[in-house]
């Protein structure tokens, strides 16, 4: 089943003869439970395409469909309906509040949607406990670390059950042993809780665990690679390889 479909979709900035093309006429769909990286360089188009997926940004030309809706036709008084229902996010930042304890952090995110009261805790309790973070339910984020928050970000971005799940730089702000336990907690919900998963990232090990890695470059689809049987070393391998390809080398667009 088809998640998200995007269709010669255009963003431009500026007037007269001092364009950017931030993104230049980019096609591309995913079905319901891929897990699919964007990655390229500094100005590549990557953020702004997400951007435009989240409706942060407004479209200069194209369609963007998630689920039955043309996202691009969705008036203004409506979008912030449309992203509760719809869209989930892992930031870089986290985004946790602080004086709230993470298992109300994850809450809030149903009582914003207006779930039935009877049932947050134990909606919450049970997405915790696929996440391994049931023990800290009662702390509040500056008591945990960095990867347990990023967990937390995981569990509010799955509890409604969206159709996609945008995640933008997710393990920036992480050192390697929390991002590679973050990418196994995004990886698990990818195969064990079906989640649809888009991200974008600078990082070669993260995309390797992916299914597909587009490649993008002036705005445009430069390339994209599929996983397919092989190993994920072998994939990180040919991640690298497009990506000096893509332009130079690798270490610039990390």
């Amino acid at each position: 089943m088809q998640v998200l479909k995007i269709e010669n979709l255009k963003k431009y900035y500026g007037v007269n003869t001092n364009i950017t093309k931030a993104v230049n006429g980019i096609s591309f769909e995913m079905d319901e439970g891929e897990f699919v990286a964007m990655m390229g360089a500094s100005g590549s188009g990557k953020t702004t395409l997400l951007n435009c997926i989240a409706t942060i940004d407004v479209p200069t030309g194209g369609f963007i469909t998630i689920g039955d809706k043309e996202i691009t036709k969705i008036k203004e008084d409506e979008l912030a309906d449309f992203r509760k229902d719809n869209l989930g996010f892992i930031f870089q930042d986290f985004n946790l509040l602080d004086t709230m304890t993470i298992e109300e952090n994850i809450a809030l995110s149903l009582i914003i949607n207006k779930a039935d009261s009877m049932h947050i805790d134990e909606r919450v309790e049970a997405m915790a406990a696929k996440l391994g973070i049931s023990d800290i339910l009662k702390k509040f984020p500056y008591e945990v670390s960095g990867g347990q928050k990023q967990r937390c970000a995981c569990a509010r971005a799955l509890i409604n059950n969206p159709k996609i799940i945008l995640a933008d730089e997710p393990t920036g702000a992480l050192d390697s042993k929390s991002s590679r336990m973050l990418l196994e907690t995004m990886e698990q919900m990818n195969r064990e809780l079906k989640a649809t998963i888009l991200m974008v990232t600078h990082d070669s090990f993260s995309a390797s665990f992916c299914e597909r890695v587009l490649f993008l470059k002036d705005g445009k689809i430069f390339n994209e690679i599929v996983k397919g049987e092989k190993t994920r070393k072998e994939f990180f391998n040919e991640i690298i390889d497009m990506l000096t390809l893509l332009g130079g080398d690798a270490d610039n667009v990390r």
